[in-house]
């Protein structure tokens, strides 16, 4: 029994020492545990005030807990759409940045959706962002939430909430509108230069005769691609962009029509205008060319800026073609006008401003009507200005006319016994002013003046100043006939020339009608008096050299014959050479007169001359010195007389003659200049 006791016993202690074994054992296992879990535990023990703020909502209210995911979900539901917008705006991005010139309408329906998107967020980008608000401030109210989260949140909210205040349209879209519009625009301008093309011209003398107005220069297709895109530059605030680049097109192509003209001489300043002899010329120019930029360009870009912007209202369309035709050039016209409004004064100055007054009357209707608007007030100014120094210019050299030809009745007569160049101008400027082209544009200009005067008009003053005109005329040749004193040859030369010029270039004119037939007659019969005065006292005198006294039947014997035939021949050479060498230098300017007049001394000269000289001419053509007696053959001597009062080469230039004592008012050296060419 005390065996069993003790077997008891020993197994007990070993099962002990076996539990206490493996106790230790743990022990160790959960020391090495312990030890290796220390650095964990410091960094639990760092993170712990953290996981407490994150758990501390579970501790929040219940109600607080149960709000919060309706507020959420408020503030999710419109930002999520935002966000599926703002998905859908890039997918429009490749469509867009695509060429519109290959589907335009297309690009149109993409570009409008992409406005109407952006139109969404702008809308709705307020919305979300305040839903966000609520909930965040909610969530700080209710410490539903960490206080650095929140802050997160605030601060993104906030740079949301500034991005969209600043209204930039680029934050939403990333410029993808701008950059749309910027296509827009090109497409704009490349559809209106590639069918901009300038008229054909073949040349400047025909483009000015074409009788038809110019139609609409686009085709009706791409005027309604250009509305198209105007319409979304419109409403994306480009009008004035667009106006730009229209003005700048269709001015362009004006002027590049206007070239093949030469209108050079629109250039001309005031100096260079007064040396320039062929200004008449550019004159006549200046009307036609006018005439067609107004009836065929402008009239034509008046249309299309109708067409174009008609939508958009008269302001608009008016503006534009008020662009075009200034940067185009119908400010150079209006220039060049003036230019000749400030030249010098001169006979020819008064029909220079006639023509213009004539050009500008023509196209009144046109210019009221094309540049009537109040965005042409620009031209309307300058025309009206250019109207006015006109008028004004007209009648003061029409009113300073008969003064200045009395002037020059203090003038010297010209040397060569030619028609005074004042003479010639101011007769063809009588007829001028009463012809068919001229006299109704004068009495318009006269009647506008004298109502701007507050003074009535009658036609009767216009005649009236004419006719007094052509008797001042007269009184200065008459003086200028005296001028020449006491040789009758060159005084009557003179009144035949000029009492001829007056006969042949007022016979049949209107000027001659009114100073009637007997006022003609006389100056005719007068120019037959003076010349049958100016043969009788120069040529007509020489055959009395060549007298037979003496030599009839040899009386005297063959060798006083000679020596009478000698001195006779000599005389006449010498008497001749004197007179031939005088009256070389003349001028009868007119053709028929001046034949006639050299025939008549033909006539009365080599009849005798042939005759002598075949009666006596024998009688010293054996002496060695005959060339010193017959100096000239008879066809020497008609080919002589019949080149005699030949015109010298025109020179052209200003006149340079003496004037008259004193100093006249007011720059009258106009004519003055002319006048001078009396001398």
């Amino acid at each position: 029994m005390a065996a069993s006791v003790n077997d008891h016993k020993i197994g007990n202690l070993i099962s002990a020492s076996k539990s206490l074994r493996l106790s230790l054992d743990k022990s160790k296992a959960l020391g090495l545990a312990l030890e290796r879990s220390g650095p964990r535990l410091e960094e639990i023990s760092l993170r712990l005030p953290s996981l407490g703020a994150a758990v501390r909502p579970i501790r929040a209210e219940k109600e607080a807990l149960v709000a919060v995911g309706g507020h959420i979900n408020r503030a999710v539901s419109p930002a999520a759409a935002v966000l599926k917008v703002f998905d859908a705006v890039h997918g429009l991005e490749k469509s867009l940045l695509s060429d519109p010139r290959n589907d335009l309408p297309g690009y149109l329906s993409v570009l409008k959706r992409l406005q109407e998107a952006l139109k969404f967020l702008g809308d709705n980008c307020g919305l979300a962002i305040q839903w966000l608000e609520d909930i965040v401030e909610y969530l700080e109210d209710n410490m539903v939430a960490d206080d650095r989260y929140l802050s997160n949140l605030k601060s993104s909210l906030k740079n949301l909430r500034e991005l969209q205040n600043d209204g930039e349209r680029a934050h939403l879209d990333g410029g993808l509108l701008d950059a749309a519009l910027d296509k827009l625009e090109n497409d704009f301008r490349q559809l209106l230069t590639e069918h901009s093309v300038p008229l054909p011209m073949s040349s400047s003398s025909a483009v000015v005769e074409q009788a038809c107005i110019a139609p609409s220069p686009l085709p009706v297709s791409i005027i309604q691609k250009l509305q198209a895109i105007l319409g979304r530059l419109i409403a994306n605030n480009r009008l004035e962009k667009c106006i730009v680049i229209y003005v700048e097109v269709r001015s362009s192509n004006v002027r590049a029509s206007l070239q093949a003209l030469n209108l050079d001489y629109l250039e001309i300043s005031v100096s260079e205008f007064n040396d320039v002899q062929s200004i008449e010329g550019y004159i006549a120019q200046w009307g036609k060319h006018l005439e067609f930029a107004v009836k065929h360009l402008f009239e034509a870009e008046y249309k299309l800026c109708i067409d174009v912007f008609e939508r958009m209202g008269l302001d608009v369309w008016m503006g534009c073609f008020a662009r075009i035709a200034a940067q185009a050039g119908i400010l150079a016209f209006l220039q060049f006008g003036k230019t000749v409004t400030e030249s010098r004064k001169d006979p020819n100055k008064l029909l220079k401003l006639l023509d213009i007054f004539a050009s500008l009357n023509k196209l009144r209707l046109d210019f009221n009507r094309l540049f009537g608007g109040a965005a042409c007030v620009e031209i309307q100014n300058l025309t009206r200005d250019l109207i006015r120094r006109v008028i004004n210019g007209a009648a003061e050299v029409f009113s300073e006319l008969l003064g200045q030809v009395e002037l020059q009745r203090q003038t010297s007569p010209p040397s060569d016994g030619s028609v005074p160049r004042l003479v010639i101008v101011i007769i063809d400027y009588c007829n001028k002013l009463l012809g068919d082209d001229y006299k109704s544009i004068l009495t318009q200009v006269l009647v506008i003046d004298r109502s701007w005067k507050h003074e009535k008009f009658r036609e009767r003053i216009l005649i009236s100043e004419v006719l007094n005109i052509i008797k001042a005329i007269e009184l200065n040749l008459v003086a200028w006939e005296k001028a020449y004193g006491k040789d009758l040859i060159i005084s009557n030369f003179f009144a035949m020339n000029t009492n001829w010029h007056l006969y042949k270039h007022l016979k049949g004119t209107r000027v001659g009608d009114l100073l009637g037939d007997s006022w003609l007659k006389e100056h005719e019969q007068s120019k037959d008096y003076h010349a049958t005065v100016f043969l009788r006292e120069s040529w007509g005198k020489l055959p009395s050299h060549l007298s037979r006294e003496g030599l009839l039947m040899f009386s005297g014997g063959r060798a006083t014959a000679r020596d009478l035939v000698k001195k006779r021949l000599k005389a006449f050479n010498e008497a001749f050479d004197d007179m031939y060498t005088k009256q070389s230098n003349w001028i009868i300017l007119d053709k028929d007169l001046r034949e006639k007049t050299c025939q008549v001394i033909v006539q009365a000269v080599v009849p005798v001359y042939r005759s002598y000289m075949q009666n006596y001419g024998p009688l010293v053509e054996q002496d060695p010195s005959s060339a010193k007696y017959a100096k000239y053959t008879v066809q020497t001597l008609e080919k002589m007389l019949m080149s005699l009062f030949l015109p010298k080469p025109v020179r052209y230039g200003s006149f340079k003659g003496r004037q008259p004592s004193g100093k006249f008012n007011n720059g009258l050296a106009d004519l003055r200049r002319t006048a001078s060419a009396v001398v």
